[in-house]
């Protein structure tokens, strides 16, 4: 009888190795090799049966596309990062830090589908009893909810394919293990095989499914990244868990936009959708204080107000600090660089720390121009005119590059109540904004005159 061989699993990637090595060969990352055992090919069990009857080849222009039909979760923001809605046959990971609302999310929603079908909450993490009393806690009717306590593969793929839900959720992936695998369940073999197989199922069911995921201490998803590529949509909650607000963004959607972004606030009974986020990004201040500028940023398809704060202090170290929360710490050095090539603005000596408010993370280079003003204004320590916004990207030349969807930015920096807007002269709307006067920059240079 064949033996099972001992291999070394990489995290990041996937890859397989013979011996473990600090390296791994295929993606160069260290310590990422995990021992796990492969199964002989003769073992008994279930192996992977063929997803269908063979099918010919077709061509491509011969095949009618359909638009997906989508199930509404009954929660709008949760919806507007799925693209719309859930899609019959989808797999959505969600992942993000312990406590953060994940489970909560996930049986609001599901008690809001059961309206309309069968669903299906499969917990491995707490006991029945658990489930129960959050339903009690949220207030949520639990009449149309099947709940079932199982951690072992076989059992849940049987309650799938005999119970037929329209939506299923796995409490957690990390939780499974499957008879096939000699490894503990939480191993990289044994996320990889069962979120493998409850794939499978999902698409010869058309079942929808939704795994929920830990996240490793660097906030990424524990478990080998092909995790990530097996699955149609990536979910990640974002936001401090001391806080009431949570961020749900898209990574990966093969049914609809990435990066789109849902603000959930959480309140004694559960999440519940912030129809006006961009009030949440913008601080009150009971007077004009300097350092703070207001960008328009582009989450997918919604324009979002976010505050930009900067403090430029004297360093009494040798090597001055640069720190930024929630935007990119390489673009900081970059910016600073540029201010001091391009506008004689020298922060050698200074500490420069930046701020976006309300937990958000601006990943986009449009916030170029908005720090840059912030930096500028704490420099001097003079406020920004009241009622100013500002977006654009900075060149290593000193040149202030267009953002995308620029006119959508505008509109909705009007719509709050902002009267003047700083903005590379390629994005300058054809038609006037009615309250909104725009100010066009061209170089790094003019944007001096806007503190004088």
């Amino acid at each position: 009888m064949a033996k099972a061989r001992t291999l070394f699993l990489c995290s990041d990637c996937g890859g397989t190795s013979a011996k473990w090595e600090g390296r791994c060969p295929h993606c160069g990352a260290w310590n990422t090799l995990q021992e796990t055992r492969e199964s002989p090919a003769g073992s008994s069990g279930h192996r992977y049966a063929p997803l269908a009857a063979s099918t010919p080849v077709r061509r491509l222009s011969d095949i009618e596309a359909r638009e997906q039909a989508r199930n509404p979760t009954g929660i709008e923001e949760f919806d507007r990062v799925l693209g719309g809605g859930l899609v019959a046959g989808a797999v959505v990971l969600i992942g993000g830090d312990p406590g953060i609302g994940k489970s909560t999310l996930l049986l609001q929603a599901l008690a809001s589908l059961s309206e309309r079908g069968p669903v299906l909450y499969v917990t491995g993490e707490e006991s029945s009893e658990q489930v129960a009393l959050r339903a009690q806690r949220l207030g949520v009717s639990g009449d149309g909810v099947d709940l079932l306590a199982e951690i072992r593969l076989e059992q849940i793929t049987q309650a799938l394919v005999e119970r037929r839900p329209g939506v299923a959720v796995i409490d957690s992936i990390q939780t499974l293990y499957s008879g096939e695998l000699t490894a503990a369940p939480g191993s990289v073999s044994q996320v990889r095989e069962c979120a493998a197989q409850l794939t499978r199922i999902a698409k010869q069911t058309g079942v929808t499914l939704i795994l929920i995921g830990h996240v490793t201490k660097d906030g990424a998803l524990a478990g080998p990244r092909v995790l990530e590529h097996i699955v149609d949509t990536v979910l990640y909650f974002e936001g401090d868990t001391h806080s009431s607000f949570r961020l749900v963004r898209a990574i990966k959607n093969r049914f609809g936009a990435v990066n789109e972004l849902g603000v959930f606030a959480m309140t004694d009974r559960g999440l519940r959708g912030v129809s006006n986020p961009s009030a949440l990004f913008l601080a009150g201040h009971s007077r004009e204080v300097a350092g703070s500028c207001v960008m328009a940023t582009q989450e997918g398809t919604r324009p979002l107000l976010v505050e930009v704060q900067a403090l430029v202090d004297t360093a009494h170290v040798p090597n001055p600090r640069r720190l930024s929360v929630g935007l990119e710490s390489s673009r900081l050095a970059m910016l600073l660089a540029v201010l001091h090539r391009h506008a004689g603005i020298a922060t050698y000596d200074q500490d420069v720390f930046v701020n976006a408010v309300g937990g958000v993370r601006i990943m986009e280079p449009a916030a170029d121009l908005a720090v840059a003003l912030a930096i500028l204004s704490s420099m001097r320590d003079r406020p920004l005119p009241a009622g100013l916004l500002a977006f654009g990207e900075i060149g290593l030349a000193g040149e202030i590059r267009p953002a995308p969807r620029g006119q959508e930015r505008l509109r909705e920096a009007a719509k709050l109540g902002f009267g003047l807007a700083v903005v590379p002269r390629a994005n300058l709307p054809r038609q006037p904004i009615e309250g909104l006067r725009i100010q066009a920059v061209d170089r790094v240079e003019d944007v001096l005159g806007v503190l004088s």
